[in-house]
């Protein structure tokens, strides 16, 4: 399964940038990863844009605040029943400032909430690739190590 990080903006911060090029290259041999950056605009621009970008076989997972709270170990498995779907791919759908527009929520699989703290976008982005490089070291049932 390949996974497609379509998100609103760029990573501004040095610790954004570099937090996020550690993970997805910690992912990248498990879980090829492409990162997509949409231009902050209008929040229905935002979700016109994002889902011209989704592959037609993509499973969609919507970071929303409105969306399941889980465990890391309730990742992996949701994790691993999206690679036994037989979609070949799977695109993680992060908002901007402004959330996500509601065509995005409707397309969305699964709608994942990473807590009910409010987080910058950009940290949301580092945040959720770290749970997915957390997940496949525990379905792979190797120790995770930072």
């Amino acid at each position: 399964m390949k996974l497609d990080v379509i998100a609103i903006d760029k990573l501004r911060e040095p610790f954004e940038r570099e937090g996020c090029a550690l993970y997805a290259a910690k992912l990248e041999p498990y879980l090829p990863l492409t990162m997509i950056e949409i231009r902050p605009q209008s929040l229905e621009a935002e979700g016109r844009a994002m889902l011209a970008r989704l592959h037609a076989d993509s499973l969609a997972w919507a970071l929303d605040r409105e969306g399941d709270m889980l465990s890391s170990e309730a990742l992996a498995r949701k994790l691993a029943e999206a690679e036994r779907s037989g979609r070949s791919r799977l695109a993680l759908l992060i908002g901007g400032a402004g959330g996500l527009h509601p065509s995005c929520i409707a397309r969305a699989d699964f709608r994942w909430s990473l807590s009910a703290l409010t987080f910058l976008h950009e940290m949301a982005r580092l945040i959720a690739l770290e749970q997915l490089f957390r997940a496949v070291k525990i379905n792979r049932g190797e120790p995770y190590h930072r």
